[in-house]
Parts: C-alpha cells; structure tokens; sequence
C-alpha cells in the first residue's frame, strides 16, 4: 500500500508522494485534437487556460478530445497535457466516463482510452466557471493543480434514475463486473458486489453524492485494495496510536537555506487538490487528532490551521474522505464522534470464492472457512483472511507445501494457535507444528 508521510520534501507548496494515477506511454504520444486545432466533435469545447472548472466541465472537456479523435486510443498523462490539467484529474474523468460507457478502456498498463458511439453525449450541456473558495495561503493561484472531477455515475446516490442513467448503471455493471480493475500500483484487484454494482462503482456513486464511506472487517480481507482500486487520485494516511495532528495538516520544516517553512499534510493536499484522502486504521488515532478532519467531511468543507497563522483551507470540488477500520484490533476504538461522519459503513470480509479462482490451494481454503465460522460464532478471535491465503501460496511455491501449512499455524496468535492446530490437523489428517527451525545441517 502507498503511503504518504506526514511532511514531504521541502517546497512553499503542498506536496504529496502517490502512486501515479496513470502510467504514462512510451514513444509518441498520438496527437490530440482540442477545439480550436482540427475539426470540434459537437459540443466540444475550448481547451482550458488554466484555474478550477465547473462541476464536471472537465469531463466534457476529456469526452471532447475523445469524441474528435473516434479512432485514437489516448492515456490520461496524454489529454492531461493537451488540456493543460492534471493526469490525476483527468484519469478521474475517463473512469466516470467509462463507467457511464461513454469511454471504453482498452488497455491496463499503460492504460489507454478511446471514445464509443454515446461519447459524444458526454460533450453535451452547460459549462459553468467555477470559483475557488477562500484561502488565506502562501501558495498562489497559478500553482494550485485543478481538482479532480469526482467519479459518478449517472443516476443518484439512491440509485434512481431513468434512460440514460439506466443505460449507464448497467454499464457500468458490465464494465467492472467481467474482471480485474487495475490499481495504480500495476496490481489487479477483482470487483465484488455491493448494492447491485461492482463494488468500485458503488464507492464512486458515494464520492459523488458526497457520502462518506467507512470499511470495517479484519485485517487482510482488501479494504486498500478496494480503495486504491476505486480511487487513482488517492492519498492515503496510515493511522496508529502515535499519529498527530501535524500528519494531517503539515508542520514547519528546516529550509535548505535555513529558517523555516510550513509543509503542508495530506489533508491540506486533498482538500485543495479535490482528491480523494483514505484513514487507513483510522479507529487507532487518538480522536483529539481525527478531529482535526470533521470540518472538511460537514457541511462547512473547511480546516483551520492554527499551526500556519490560523489559515483558512476550503475543500475543492471532488474532495473526499474514506476510512479504514479493523474491529477487535487491539487500541481500534469506532467513537461515536467518529461513526456519525461516515454515513455508509460497509463490511468488507473475506471473499473465499475469489481465494480459489486464484487456485490457492483448496484445504488452505477449507480451514480458513472453518476458523471463519468459528471466529463468527467467538469460539476464536483469529482467522486467515486473503492476504494470509495469498501468503500462503506464496511459501508453498518457496519453501513447499509442508512448510506453508507449519506457517499457517505459526502466524495464528499464540491464544487461538491451539484450536487453528486442531482444524488444520483435521483437514489435513496429520499433526501439525509451527514452522521452525530444525537439527544442524
């Protein structure tokens, strides 16, 4: 998982280390053609002098360079550039158009798009300028990146809509539903249901009704990847006990030329930037410093940073807030203060039929079924999840079967390591030990 620390390299503007969101081409980029240089796709419009756009102006702006060029494949590094915005932003635009089915993704890595026969509707209807919301800020208007057009889908949050907005959720079924989405790391995820779409669809739909969404379930089941999976312009901070407000928000750091200069956080960086910030292990900060995010996931969309002269920061269009949680995760406590801000919380458990289409090996699967059941009923708090089941496979093809099936049981806590013994033994008719080291070679 792609973390962002709380302070990056020293820079008068708000700087975050991701995982890109697309990975640019090798070679020549095909060119693009934008309204004013070759024949405009009806209801294109002018490519972009720089600043914030209006509420998806960007995504009309993408659909144009598409809808002009139906024969071209482009990656979002690409049109960003014709545009002049960021690859962030318009990788965003292409994923809603292409879960509206008015883009068609054709290739993973690099990843590449084209225009279908409804992109040109995509183009179509009002542009409105839209402004930035106050900021008192050293940073200047010029270098602050436009923000990213939040992920949709055409119908509503409530999943109401007729015509075009039917015709575009079972689209975006059928895109996200016959196989693996591409993270921004290379590595595949595979979607699963939720609320009759693909889960990525589904958390998209949130992020544009402004819905804040809170995974909780046990470690290893695949809230991150999920997450990253759903989100290419994600910045993610990794929660624990020794987490400050400053992790958030940014601190004061030594210039090379000596004094001192404010570095703004993840947080600041996804409220100006519109993206989209993931808590992970959110439940393990102390509540004093999560605290520091409810004004910007409410109605007021606004921090204060005392630390930096009191400064004013106002969320931009598509900012976004998802959280982690793992329950019974020694220290994890969900406060009330904490569950109220997230309107959609959803249980993300292990997905044991995705464990064999992986062709994990199936008595690995069976036990873990086994201590699932168990540790549903409380006769045990542990069980291998994915990650472990993954894990598992791995050390067979290293180490051997017999090895992988001793590691089982050596990373079951020491508490539970009895009864995690007894199914193992069970499923694979022998005794079994953790693994450990043997007599002298």
């Amino acid at each position: 998982m792609t973390t962002v620390p709380a302070t990056t390299p020293t820079s008068t503007t708000p700087t975050t280390t991701v995982a890109p969101a697309a990975v640019p081409s090798t070679g020549t980029a095909p060119a693009v053609a934008v309204a004013g240089t070759g024949p405009a796709a009806p209801g294109a419009v002018p490519a972009p002098s720089g600043g914030r756009l209006g509420q998806g102006e960007l995504r009309r702006r993408v659909a144009a360079v598409l809808a002009d060029r139906p024969g071209s494949l482009f990656t979002p590094g690409e049109i960003a550039k014709d545009l002049g915005r960021s690859a962030g932003a318009v990788a965003n635009a292409l994923d809603t158009l292409t879960g509206r089915g008015q883009a068609e993704r054709v290739s993973g890595r690099p990843r590449r798009y084209g225009a279908t026969a409804t992109t040109v509707d995509a183009t179509k209807g009002p542009i409105t300028g839209g402004s930035a919301g106050t900021r008192t800020s050293r940073r200047t208007p010029s270098a602050a990146p436009a923000p990213a057009a939040p992920p949709s889908a055409t119908t509503t949050g409530t999943g109401t809509g007729t015509g075009t907005a039917a015709a575009a959720g079972g689209k975006a079924v059928a895109q996200y539903g016959r196989g693996p989405v591409v993270r921004p790391n290379g590595q595949a995820y595979h979607p699963r249901a939720l609320a009759d779409l693909p889960d990525v669809a589904a958390l998209r739909r949130l992020r544009e009704a402004s819905i804040a969404a809170l995974l909780y379930g046990p470690p290893g089941t695949g809230k991150t990847s999920l997450v990253e999976a759903a989100f290419p312009d994600l910045i993610t901070v990794a929660g624990d006990g020794d987490t400050a407000v400053a992790d958030f928000v940014g601190e004061y750091t030594q210039a090379p030329g000596g004094g001192y200069e404010f570095i703004y956080g993840p947080l600041v960086t996804a409220m100006t930037e519109g993206r989209c910030l993931f808590i992970d292990d959110a439940t393990l900060i102390s509540p004093k410093v999560l605290a520091v995010v409810y004004p910007a996931m409410d109605g007021r969309r606004q921090i204060t940073v005392k630390a930096h002269r009191g400064e004013t920061i106002t969320a931009a269009e598509g900012f976004y807030v998802v959280a982690g949680h793992n329950p019974g995760v020694h220290g994890a406590v969900l406060t009330e203060a904490l569950a109220s801000r997230f309107a959609a919380q959803i249980q993300v458990s292990t997905d044991y039929d995705l464990a064999t289409t992986l062709k994990i090996e199936p008595r690995a699967i069976r036990v873990a079924r086994n201590l699932a059941r168990r540790r549903a009923s409380g006769e045990i708090g542990w069980a291998p999840q994915l990650r472990e089941l993954i894990a598992f496979q791995k050390m067979t093809k290293v180490l051997g079967p017999d090895a992988a099936v001793a590691n089982l049981l050596g990373i079951a806590p020491e508490e539970d390591r009895d009864m995690v013994a007894e199914v193992i033994s069970s499923v694979y008719g022998r005794a079994v030990t953790p693994l450990a080291l043997g007599r002298q070679l």
